[in-house]
Formats: C-alpha cells, structure tokens, sequence
C-alpha cells in the first residue's frame, strides 16, 4: 500500500475494467460533459471578432477609431489597436477565471464535478446576458467577470469529469472531446462575429448569443450522472454504483461490486493522511505532478495560440486585410484547429502524448519563424508597407499549420495530462493550479499582447517561438508516457522515470 492515495502496483481495479470497452452511455455523457468547452471556445471567438466591428468600437473605444483614421503612411501598423482598455475587456474574463478554478477545487470535491459544471454555465448564461445589453464599459467588464467565473467553474470540472469517466485505453481521445467543442466554440463565434459584422447592433447579437452554449452545457449536465469516484468520495455509494452500471452498460452485479469496491478502497487510501489537499500536493512524492499542472498550463499559453485566437481578426487587420477578409480568416484558422483536433483524438491513444507534443512543438517553432520572416519581408519593421495578396495568403496558411499543430498536441494534451496523473485525494486541487496557471498566463498576455505587437512588431512572434523551443525540451527531459495507464497506477509512470523516480520512489 502506499501513502498519499496512491495504489499498490495492481490495485487499479476500477479503472483496468474500463480497458476496451466503450459502451454507449459513456460516450453520450463524455460528449454532453465536453461541451463544457464550447462557452471557453465561443468566447475567445466572439471577444475577438467584435472587437474590429466598427459600431462596437464607436460606442466603447472611440480613441481606436480615431487612431486608426488618422494612421498615415508612416504609421506603425501594429499600434493601431494598442490600447489597455480594449485589452482589459478581454482579459478581465481570465482574471476572474483564476480566481474561480481555484475556488472551484475545494467546491469540486465537496458537490461535485457535474453540479460545479452546471454552476459555471449558468454563471456564464448571466455575464452573456450582461454584455448583449451592455451600455458602458463598466456592464462590458462586469459582464466579462461573470463570464470568467462561469468559465474557471468548467474548465476546472470537466477535464477531471473525463478522465474519471473515460476507459483507461481510451483516455486520451475522450478526454480531447473538451478542446474539440473548445475549437468548435471558436469556429462557431466566428463564423457569427462574420454574420453579424455588416449590423449596427451586430456585436450586441454577437456577445448576447453566447447565452446558448451555456443554456445547451447546463441543461446537458443536469441530464447526466456524476463520475462514480466522485459520488464515492462523497460517500454516496448507491449512486455510485448506479453511475458505475450506467457507464459499464452492464447489470453484472458481481463485476459492479468489485469495481466499486476498488475505488472505496481508494477513497479511503486518499483520506488516510487526513491533510489539507493544498497541504498534499507539496509534499515530495507529489513534486512532479505539481510541477506538471503548472508548467504544462504555462507552456500552452506561451505557444501564443488564444492571443492569435483573440486577436486573429485584429491581427490580420494590423497586417493589412480588410475587415471581412479579417473575420474570414479567423474563421478559417478556427476550422484548421478543429480538424486537427479530431485528428489528435484518433492517434493520441495510439502514439502517445510525448509523440504529439514533441512532433507539435516543432511544427509551430517551424511556422512561428517562418511567419517572422514573411512579416519582415512583407509589410517591413514598421508595418508601413501594404502587403500584397501573395504574402497576405502565406501568412494565414502558416498561421493554419501553426494552429494544426497546436490542434494536435499542446490544445487538447494540455488538458488531459493534468486530469489524469493526479491522485484521487488531490485531482480537483492540481487541476485547479492547473487551470488558474492558464488562466494567470493568459491574462499576462491579453493584457500586454496589443503592446507587445506594437513594440516588438513582427519580433512578437519570434518570443513565442522561443518558448516553444523551451517547453519542446522540457518535454523530452521531463514528461514520461501516460497512454493506457489506469488512473489508480499512475504512479507506477513517476516511479520509472529517470529523473522523478527519485521523488516518488520509497514513499511507501
């Protein structure tokens, strides 16, 4: 037996009966609990495009429109957008995001992954009500608050909810489901911010529309049972066990009672050290977990990726494209990452997660260098040439490779991996460090981006691209192989690594 809720080498009963087999209950209640991530993805979608709508910058951010007017020849294209109220209304959503996953650990635990989902997405269905209507700035960033607290509520839920409810062999595909309907909430905002571009009141539709996703995702979760250890540790062990038949799709009582009495055994294995979960994950066999929810949550958002996602229609604009063309380019890079994403589902469990981010990470340093090049010979230092058609179009095919490699790697990976190497007694909790890291990087970013672009120019890209050559090399050295493993012998992955099995080992 060993300490801090981790099993003895074997024990992982409950999770070893899930090995190939997928039932139909499953899959209906992983698809309901990843869409979970269509509010995150409608909103990096929706809060990008309205803000190059020309109605939506009149009422709020006048000063933009008067930059952009008076933009002569000589004037630094990338500045034109650079302004710290326009990138708080987007980053006030992250900072309240923060503040929410890591309430969200300790509510996780206490009622559970499902209710805290159905918490978030109506929290969410008032801030999208909030910004439809807004009349000022202050309703926009209010509005923007609650939709970052709805926001931290599921993405610290649903990644757990997955892999909790996921077959061991299939893990990893279940669990890209959640950045999947990230990529559609993307694609969808797009397509709508495109739409609803040529109306007056186009960003009220824009923004109010978000209220939908948030209605499907609520009304989907209450439909749905929660995860079997989940209702375990909470002692409710009849439901447990309906929860358990369910998602088996079997009525083999002996085969429920063994399962379920795997995971009692691990619940109780996990409250043994009757310490705060925040106190657990610091302890020494813990270390490699901890610093994986960290830097893995950190390296996703230094790969740039949601700031060219919020800003992919500014962007295209500081580069030269037209408004429409702006929004149709956004639209087409949201398409590439979806299908890319689907193409991580099918050879993610096959090939593995070290495969994927290591052959990802290349991809994008590739791009991300090959993009700083096509901007310096293109629209120059200052952005005051006009690029022409031929580099307009090699720009956003990098940017689509760039976002197909994301797609398949660090997108949906980043997710998973820190819902699957934590113990039962400290899941919720590393996920929510997990989960306030993106969101504190993320805000850093979406606060200093806009100025980013306008000092560093094209050298933006170029920074980004220097981190994704630092967290490729963190993977090799440091990241072992997860795929297939149960969660309940996830240590046994530590324990065998060249460098953390000096943590974990001895710990019995």
């Amino acid at each position: 037996m060993a300490i801090g809720g981790m099993a003895v080498e074997g024990q992982g009963g409950s999770d070893n009966c899930f090995n190939g087999k997928i039932t139909f209950a499953v899959v209906i209640i992983s698809i309901v609990a990843a869409s979970g991530g269509l509010i995150f993805g409608f909103d990096i979608g929706i809060s990008g495009g309205v803000t190059t709508m020309r109605p939506f910058l009149e009422k709020f951010f006048p000063s933009i429109l008067k930059k952009a007017a008076s933009a002569g020849a000589e004037t630094n294209v990338y500045c034109v957008y650079d302004s710290e109220v326009l990138t708080a209304f987007t980053s006030s959503l992250y900072i309240a995001g923060l503040v929410a996953s890591l309430v969200a650990g300790r509510l996780t635990a206490a009622i559970g992954r499902r209710n805290i989902m159905v918490v978030g997405g109506c929290t969410f269905f008032a801030g999208a009500a909030m910004n439809g209507a807004a009349q000022n700035i202050s309703m926009l960033i209010l509005g923007r608050i609650l939709l970052g607290f709805g926001v931290g509520f599921t993405n610290q839920a649903t990644p757990v909810y997955l892999s909790e409810m996921a077959p061991s062999k299939w893990r990893g595909a279940f669990s890209t489901g959640f950045q999947f309907f990230i990529g559609l909430g993307i694609v969808t905002a797009n397509c709508i911010n495109y739409a609803t571009s040529k109306l007056s009141w186009g960003w009220r539709l824009s923004l109010g529309l978000a209220i939908v996703p948030s209605a499907t995702m609520s009304i989907g979760a209450l439909l749905i049972s929660d995860t079997p250890s989940s209702l375990v540790d909470r002692g409710k062990l009849e439901q447990a066990k309906q929860s358990l038949a369910k998602v088996r799709g079997t009525n083999d009582n002996i085969e429920i009672e063994a399962e379920l009495a795997d995971l009692i055994k691990s619940c109780e294995i996990a409250r043994a050290s009757k310490e705060e979960p925040f106190v657990t994950i610091f302890k020494r066999q813990h270390r490699p977990h901890l610093v994986m929810s960290i830097f893995i949550p950190f390296f996703q958002q230094m790969t740039g990726i949601n700031i060219i996602a919020f800003y992919a229609p500014v962007l295209f604009r500081s580069v030269g494209f037209g408004n429409n063309s702006a929004l149709l380019g956004a639209v087409i890079l949201g398409l590439v990452n979806l299908g890319s994403i689907l193409v991580s589902t099918g050879i993610v469990d096959r090939f593995g997660r070290r495969f994927l981010f290591i052959l990802g990470g290349v991809q994008m340093l590739i791009c991300q260098v090959a993009i700083v090049s096509t901007l310096a010979a293109s629209i120059g230092e200052n952005g005051s040439k006009h690029i022409t058609k031929q580099y307009a179009a090699l720009v956003l095919a990098l940017m689509c490779i760039y976002a197909a490699g994301f797609g398949w790697s660090w997108g949906p990976l980043s997710w998973l991996i820190p819902s699957e190497i934590f113990p039962i007694n400290i899941r919720s909790t590393g996920q929510s460090i997990s989960v306030a890291m993106n969101f504190a990087t993320t805000f850093v970013l979406s606060q200093t981006f806009l100025a980013m672009l306008c000092h560093f120019k094209y050298g933006a890209f170029l920074f980004f691209s220097g981190w994704i050559a630092v967290m490729t090399i963190f993977i090799v050295m440091f990241m072992p192989e997860t795929k297939g493993v149960a969660l309940n012998s996830m240590h046994q992955v530590w324990e065998r690594h060249w460098f953390w099995g000096r943590y974990v080992k001895d710990q019995s």
